[in-house]
């Protein structure tokens, strides 16, 4: 995957019910250009299909991860932009302290964990990382 596609992923992530047009212009590029890549990236199996958001108590069953990611430099712009294309990550939380971003991760087995785990820690500009797995949820209150 390259930037352009890792920015549509972005985008579909918004909106999945963009449309090509939407998604050509907002990427700059032509209508083609959109639909051949929405066509490689689903034959590659990136994308799988075209959902809704639900909250978090309603998600089916995954596994779940926390990524606590060291920036490198001033680099926090591009890492953000590269991980919000990046289907592992559910969500993307700036923070403060000896860590500079909070990334939710889910996947469906331990083995996709471990590429997406493997994906995010090659990014440049992501100097350091550490991973928590879900385990159990305790309600309060």
């Amino acid at each position: 995957m390259d930037t352009l596609d890792q920015q549509l992923i972005a985008l579909l992530r918004q909106d999945a019910r963009a449309s090509v047009a939407t998604l050509a212009h907002k990427l700059k590029v032509a209508r083609g250009t959109v639909t051949n890549r929405l066509a490689k990236l689903e034959d590659a199996g990136v994308i799988t299909g075209y959902t809704v958001r639900l909250r978090a108590d309603a998600a089916p069953r995954h596994i779940v991860a926390w990524m606590s990611i060291a920036v490198e430099g001033n680099r926090t712009r591009e890492v953000v932009g590269i991980l919000m294309g990046e289907p592992g990550v559910s969500g993307l939380f700036d923070t403060n302290g000896r860590w500079d971003l909070l990334a939710e991760l889910r996947a469906e087995t331990l083995n996709e964990l471990a590429e997406i785990l493997e994906r995010v820690r090659l990014i440049k500009g992501i100097g350091a990382t550490e991973t928590s797995i879900h385990l159990q949820t305790y309600k309060l209150g």
